[in-house]
């Protein structure tokens, strides 16, 4: 297994749509536990192949705590098939979007469809924060952002602190 680096806004990747996973083989799930060993470093709950620079349907999940037993989650070609009426509001943060959090609303549960590590068809119902984090995920790989869920006013501020210091890296400002 090996860290991958975290793609951070305002890199124009990020707003890529990701492609379906044509195949389930020892690539595919040697990557998966690459994104997992990067997301619990980062470390975070929830990591979209996207954010590592693949642009493929593929996300990682574990929202267990500190003190629980790791409970990782492969998803590939995730799909939402059903969302709740009810809405939650959780504090969101991003790892390709450091340091900045915002409450978002979004569905309490959500029933996601896709493909496991063995190639299985699989189906997910998830509440709380998992709805959450599977919602967020799923968003990546199609280039929507969670600041695409805030005022525009707030997202603009957070667009221009990152080009900022994109610019103080020496990367080129990109719009996202």
């Amino acid at each position: 297994m090996a860290k991958r680096p975290i793609i951070v806004i305002p890199d124009p990747i990020l707003r890529e749509t990701s492609a379906p996973v044509e195949r389930v083989d020892d690539q595919v799930r040697a990557f998966a536990d690459d994104m997992l060993e990067t997301m619990y470093e980062a470390p975070g709950i929830g990591l979209a192949a996207i954010q590592v620079g693949e642009p493929i349907r593929m996300l990682v999940a574990d929202v267990s705590k500190e003190d629980e037993e790791r409970a990782p989650h492969v998803l590939i070609n995730p799909e939402i098939v059903a969302r709740s009426d009810e809405a939650n509001v959780y504090e969101e943060g991003c790892l390709s979007i450091p340091d900045y959090y915002a409450d978002v609303e979004r569905p309490a549960s959500v029933t996601v469809s896709y493909i496991d590590r063995d190639g299985e068809k699989r189906t997910l119902d998830a509440d709380g924060l998992l709805a959450t984090c599977l919602q967020h995920e799923i968003d990546h790989l199609d280039g929507i952002l969670f600041v695409d869920h805030i005022s525009r006013l707030k997202r603009d501020m957070v667009f221009k602190k990152f080009r900022k210091l994109a610019r103080q890296r020496g990367d080129s400002p990109v719009v996202a």
